[in-house]
This record gives C-alpha cells, structure tokens and sequence, in this order.
C-alpha cells in the first residue's frame, strides 16, 4: 500500500518535470477553487513560453495573472477575459496569443481529453468566428462543428480534502473546472485544505478518483474574493 502514497512534501516536488513550453491545464473558475500555491510555484521556477488552458486568467496581481506579470505564458486558451486588464493588453497588443474558446466547450474539451476522445462536434459557435476554419457537418438537419480535446502536460488542481491515495473532494462550487482538469493532465497535481487517513473519505463522495492523481500536497490558500458585495 505504501507505494499508491502519493503526498509530497514540498512544492517544488509537486512540480519536479515541470519546463518551458509545456502545456499546464488549471481549475478554478474566477478566484473561485484556484491551485494559488501552485501558480505561486510555476511563477517561483521562472519557466516560459508555457500554453495555459483555464477558464480565465486570474485578477491583476493574483492567480493567473501573475504569470502574465512575468510573460511566463505563450498562449493561453480560455472562456473569459473580463476581470484582468493586463490579460486584456497583452491580447491586444500581440504579445499574447488567445484562443477564445465557449465555456462550455472548453469544459467538454477537457473532458474529452481526460476521457481519451480526440475530438467532437458541437453546434455551440457555429455561424461564428469560433468556427472558422474547422470542420462541418450536419446532424439531423442542424449543423455542427468539430473540436478537438484538449490534454495537457501539467493538471494543476485545488481540492478541499484528500486521501493518501489521491481521492479528491471538492468543496462545493469549488468543483468547477477542477474535476475536468484533474482527468487531463499527463501528471496531475491537486493541493488540497486537509489530506485524511485512507478510508475517512467516503467512497460516494470522492469526487475525483485517485486513478487519475500523481501528487498531492497540503497547502495554505488566501481564498480571495474576486467581488465583494456586502449591504451597507
């Protein structure tokens, strides 16, 4: 049993493989479930030219965005650009390639990937600039285009609680991207708020299977509020 122990230590075991040009997939939606303290270590490695699939990219300063800080990423793939002005910049101005990519298909994307399916069609872009240049086809009268899965080197992932064995449960909205990510990677990651005794968690409630987990480490996470708003 005590080779399936995947806990490490420290973060800079979590990431040991890690390198430039690699493709890192990260969860979270927002500030929402985001694996901050291995952002923080990707940032740390000073590694480049990186392509990042997320959701979104972080806030200014947080997240994400501090590898846009440090022209770390190469190409970033995401549903959402709102909330980051740097991100808004850097597309603008070239020196960042996105690939905008509809939010649930983005989700499908990396399910697709975790599942070992190369590609699927969709209706969701068609007629729009999203579907230049893929392929078309028509299903009982509607047409839809071809995407391909996406996978990635690195999964970088936050949980709530974990076993020694990898088993991941999320906490409530924190599942978001962070379940579909967990699949995809060649090695996934998952930093968790508390790692138990193998047999604590219960096996209904196991959200991510250890099957799919490499390292898990216990972190210490900020948790910010990407929007605050309170009564007066």
């Amino acid at each position: 049993m005590a080779g399936l122990d995947k806990r490490v230590n420290t973060y800079e075991e979590a990431l040991a493989g890690l390198t430039d040009g690699m493709t890192v997939l990260a969860g979270g939606f927002g500030l929402c479930g985001i694996p901050e303290n291995l952002i923080a270590e990707i940032r740390r490695r000073r590694v480049k030219g990186l392509t990042v699939v997320s959701n979104n990219c972080g806030i200014d300063g947080f997240g994400l965005g501090v590898l846009l800080e440090e022209r770390q990423i190469r190409k970033m793939i995401a549903s959402y650009v709102g909330e980051n002005a740097l991100f808004e910049r850097q597309l603008l101005d070239g020196e960042l390639e996105v690939e905008l990519t509809p939010q649930g298909t983005l989700a499908e994307k990396l399910r697709a990937g975790g599942a070992g399916i190369p590609a699927f069609y969709t209706a969701t872009g068609y007629g729009t600039p999203v579907a230049e240049g893929k392929e078309v086809r028509e299903f009982r009268g509607r047409r839809y285009i071809l995407e391909e899965a996406i996978s990635g080197d690195f999964a970088i992932v936050k949980g709530w609680k974990a076993d020694h064995f990898g088993n991941v449960v999320y906490r409530h909205t924190a599942q978001n991207f962070n379940p579909v990510v967990a699949t995809a990677g060649r090695i996934t990651v998952v930093e968790v708020e508390e790692i138990v005794e193998p047999g604590e968690l219960e096996p209904s409630q196991i959200h991510t299977p250890g099957i799919y987990v490499d390292r898990v480490i216990l972190g210490h996470f900020e948790k910010r509020i990407e929007q605050r708003t309170v009564r007066a």
